[in-house]
Order: structure tokens, then C-alpha cells, then sequence
């Protein structure tokens, strides 16, 4: 699959709720709120969905949410994406709530990586961004995933201003006999959030300036990769990364295309609304229409998202597609 800049797309980020138990102030600071809408796509619905894609060459499928974990069927929807022929690399995100006591069961379901959101290893601050006491059991489940044998375990940490940016060396000594990247996520303006991000949106390049002072340096990027700029340093096990969508040229490198909860095609994180897919869901009979339809669809992809000036599209939350 390319677009018409010729960017080609081997990655799907597929929410399969908008539901969390989290109220980050970042994404859900009121907490969730259901809204009215068709149901979430159902396990058949994601199964032809999958197969559309990696007919098309896609290869790496990462589950999202909200919460992707509080399905109900989430073990078995791992199961069905692990059968679908011709997708190498399975994936999801977690706050975690649910990793400790079953990390185990998803890896023998067919999960090969995770990441973790761990906004600060201060169990205060942890709480207050959060909304939950809960950073001891989250941490748990991130070393139950180490011992699984994950291919991949990573943590996600949103970089905010008086709150997480100076806080560079506990990130640091986590990863230093660890096998674990961390990724600072650059907060990003979306439709509602204008007075928290005037406040707390703190550029990328401050830690990566942090990271040079202290002798990390950029790694090449690996092939399928999202786009994080990684950072490594002899004297430690784990990476460092920098995602910065306000970067120069952030864009040249896409290499996803996002799915909502209710089927919706989303191009761009930032995309004005998505394209629904959902009437070619419902019968396997279907499948050439669909890979036509996605094809068609990524013809009309821009050359990059308008944070710059301003325009943050029609997301309200980033939860609405999964980030």
C-alpha cells in the first residue's frame, strides 16, 4: 500500500473500544464518557478487517483503545489477529490495569509486544496524572511481561511541563538493566484541550538535548518502526525514544493508518473524520471490495497533518481512535 507520496504503509493501529478506567489529564480528564454510536466492530468484523489489510501487504497490527484490555473478548481477539496470515508482528497499548495477572495468557495467545503507559514512576504524581493509585501493580505487570518473554516491552510516558520533564533519570535507571524502551510522547493539541496544552506541551528536543549531555546517542531506524526517534547508551539495556510530532518533517515517515472502534478509516491522527468501512465488514464475500476501497481511500492521504498552524483536525480526544 502507498499514497500518493509515496509512503508505504505496513501498520494498522486498530482501537477496538473507546471505553477506559483511566481519567488521564491529557486524554479523559472527565473520565469516559459513552456516547451514542453503532457497537464496537465485533471479532468477525475484525477478523475480515485484518484479513483486507494484509492482503494488501500490511504486516504489523497494534491494538488500541481507550482501554484495549477491557473487552471481554480482548484474549480472544489477540487469538484471531494471530491467525490472520500474513500479520508478523501483533501488538497493543495498556495503562496496564489488567497486565500483572494476565501477561502471560496474551503471550501464549499470540501478543509479541506491549506497551505500557507509565506517565511518571512517582506513585503521587503517577496518581495525580492518572487518576489511579495504581503504579505498583502496573510496574508489576511490565517485569510479569519481561518474564513472559515479550519480543518487545515498552513504556509510554507523555512529556509535561513541572511534571514529567525533569524526571529524564528515573526513566534512566529503569532501562539501565532492563530490556525495556521508553517513549516520551511529545502532548499534542487536539480539539479539546487547548488550555492544558498551552500549559503543559514542553518540546521533545528538551530531552533529547538531556540524552545527548549524558552520552546517548540516535539509533538507525529499524525497518516497520513507528516513529520514534530512539537513543541508546552502552552502559544500558534499554532505549530511549522521542516521538515529536511538531518536528520537522515528522510526516515524511508515516507509516500507519489508524481504525476507530465503530470502523472508521482514520488516514491521519489528525484527519478532519474518518471513513467508514463497516457496510464491507459483514461477509467474507466481501473481501475484494474492501482491499479496493482501502486502496482507493489512501489516494486522498495528505502530505501532513496542520499542527503548525493550528489545526488539530476533528479529534476531540485521542482516545476517540486510539492515538
Amino acid at each position: 500500500m502507498q499514497d500518493a507520496f509515496g509512503r508505504s504503509f505496513a501498520y494498522l493501529r486498530l482501537s477496538v473500544t473507546d471505553v477506559c478506567n483511566f481519567s488521564c489529564q491529557y486524554c479523559l480528564p472527565d473520565g469516559f464518557q459513552k456516547k451514542p454510536g453503532p457497537k464496537f466492530l465485533s471479532l468477525d468484523e475484525i477478523r475480515r478487517l485484518a484479513t483486507a489489510f494484509a492482503a494488501l501487504g500490511l504486516w504489523k497490527i497494534r491494538i488500541t483503545g481507550g482501554e484495549p484490555t477491557l473487552r471481554r473478548d480482548f484474549t480472544d481477539i489477540v487469538r484471531t489477529l494471530r491467525a490472520v496470515k500474513g500479520v508478523k508482528t501483533l501488538a497493543t497499548t495498556t495503562n496496564g490495569y489488567k497486565l500483572r495477572d494476565n501477561a502471560q495468557k496474551w503471550r501464549a495467545a499470540g501478543l509479541d509486544a506491549i506497551n505500557v503507559s507509565v506517565d511518571s514512576f512517582d506513585p503521587q504524581v503517577f496518581h495525580r496524572v492518572t487518576g489511579h493509585d495504581r503504579l505498583i501493580e502496573v510496574l508489576e505487570g511490565i517485569e510479569a511481561c519481561l518474564d513472559a518473554g515479550y519480543e518487545a516491552v515498552k513504556i509510554n510516558a507523555v512529556l509535561l511541563k513541572g511534571i514529567n520533564d525533569q524526571a529524564l533519570d528515573s526513566y534512566l535507571e529503569f532501562v539501565s538493566n532492563r530490556a525495556v524502551s521508553i517513549r516520551f510522547i511529545e502532548l499534542m493539541r487536539t480539539g479539546d484541550n487547548e488550555a492544558y496544552f498551552n500549559k503543559y506541551h514542553v518540546p521533545a528536543a528538551t530531552i533529547a538535548e538531556q540524552l545527548q549531555q549524558k552520552g546517548w546517542v540516535r539509533k538507525t531506524r529499524e525497518p516497520g518502526a513507528g516513529p520514534a526517534l530512539e537513543y541508546v547508551h552502552p552502559d544500558h539495556l534499554g532505549r530511549i525514544g522521542l516521538i515529536a510530532p511538531y518536528s520537522k518533517d515528522f510526516c515524511a515517515s508515516c507509516n500507519r493508518l489508524r481504525m476507530s472502534a465503530r470502523g472508521d478509516l482514520h488516514l491521519c491522527l489528525f484527519s478532519e473524520k474518518g471513513v467508514s468501512l463497516r457496510h464491507l465488514l459483514q461477509s467474507d464475500d466481501q473481501q475484494h471490495q474492501l482491499q479496493e476501497f482501502i486502496q482507493g481511500s489512501l489516494t486522498t492521504k495528505r502530505v501532513s497533518h496542520f499542527l503548525h498552524d493550528g489545526h488539530s483536525g476533528g479529534t476531540a480526544k485521542l482516545a476517540d481512535i486510539g492515538g
